[in-house]
């Protein structure tokens, strides 16, 4: 039997109200890439169809996107690390990261985010942050709620490229 989407199976433990809907985002967008990626060859999960992203690529920017705006949210500069990372979302190292190497990074990013967004007090939300380079500002609370649509917005991205690859 198929679950419901998180948001219809109740709030999150741990959660506070405020944050339920950032939390439950991220946990469909954990769920929707997995069977999208169920069989896939590695020559599909790297393609570009269209020169559209691949879905290596997406899997990666998820994870490392999520892990940099939540670094913002608590008011840190990015690491050489992250850094690093974001280079690599743009040229995948080789031997390119398999579809199973891609999940586990996005799990662990997801259960991070999780863990942060438990431990956000509602009165944090409001919190000026500074984004980038650049410094562009916004909250605790923006920041948060971007990573989460941004990752929905990736996982649906991943959904389609895997039906067109698999085409």
């Amino acid at each position: 039997m198929k679950l419901p989407g998180p948001w219809l199976r109740g709030p999150v433990e741990g959660i506070s109200d405020a944050l339920q809907p950032v939390a439950h985002a991220f946990i469909a967008a954990r769920e929707d890439v997995v069977s999208p990626l169920a069989g896939l060859s590695a020559a599909q999960l790297w393609a570009q169809p269209g020169g559209a992203a691949s879905i290596g690529f997406h899997l990666m920017h998820m994870a490392g996107s999520t892990d940099r705006l939540l670094t913002y949210a608590r008011g840190a500069a990015l690491t050489e690390q992250q850094k690093a990372a974001m280079a690599a979302e743009k040229t995948p190292p080789e031997p390119q990261p398999t579809a199973e190497e891609l999940l586990k990074a996005w799990d662990a990013a997801v259960d991070r985010a999780l863990k942060q967004i438990g431990e956000t007090k509602d009165g944090e939300l409001g919190t000026p942050r500074l984004v980038g380079r650049a410094q562009l500002p916004s909250t605790v609370g923006g920041l948060l709620f971007h990573a989460a649509e941004h990752a929905a917005r990736h996982a649906g991205q991943i959904v389609t490229t895997a039906k067109v690859v698999r085409a």
